[in-house]
């Protein structure tokens, strides 16, 4: 199949998912945004500048899962990082909220991101995208990932994210970026819905 082919597909997949997302879900999001705004005060949604393909600058939608002043208090945690290489983690961030824990680990703060799909700033499938400072730490082979559009799951995201190392991380985006097919694209998404409702198998 073409590069072109497969371009338009792609594009067409994104725009019908992401809007038979937000209709389906708009339930859900009413439901989450007014639960954030009960606990904390602060926006519902959290925005925040990200690097997307061929290295151009976006800013990214989520929904707000930590306390209003989340990044002043980062300063004093940087020396609990549990993650590899530029990627800053940590499993019990006491910035998070409780409703902000629940959403994490259902991946629901991530839903608005379908904003980000319909704007073409992502992609359903593709490399989950970085901050322009993990950015700037990337080795020269870890850059071919911004040839791919960002996008809300990936090899990654269904293949226990975070208890996968910075490097591996990092070739598994590769990966993609060399295979990346319609097929592909469609074994990752049915992937991701697996991983969501709890089977460890389709890791």
């Amino acid at each position: 199949m073409s590069r072109i082919v497969y371009s338009i597909f792609k594009r067409t997949l994104d725009i019908f998912g992401a809007i038979m997302g937000i209709v389906l879900l708009s339930p859900v999001l009413l439901v989450v945004s007014i639960l954030i705004k009960l606990e904390s005060k602060g926006k519902v949604l959290f925005s925040q500048k990200r690097v997307g393909l061929n290295g151009k600058e976006f800013k990214i939608y989520k929904f707000r899962s930590m306390v209003e002043n989340a990044e002043d208090l980062k300063k004093n945690l940087e020396d609990k990082n549990e993650m590899s290489g530029p990627m800053f983690k940590i499993k019990s961030d006491p910035r998070i909220t409780r409703v902000g824990s629940f959403i994490r680990k259902t991946s629901i703060d991530e839903l608005p991101q379908l904003i980000n799909v319909l704007k073409g700033d992502m992609s359903l499938v593709g490399p989950r995208p970085s901050l322009p400072k993990e950015v700037e730490s990337f080795e020269p082979w870890m850059l071919k990932r911004l040839e791919v559009k960002p996008g809300l799951t990936c090899y990654w995201q269904v293949s226990g994210r975070n208890s996968i190392g910075f490097h591996e991380w990092m070739e598994l985006d590769i990966k993609y970026a060399n295979e990346m097919s319609i097929l592909v694209d469609i074994k990752l998404i049915f992937k991701t819905f697996l991983v969501l409702f709890g089977d460890k198998n389709a890791y």
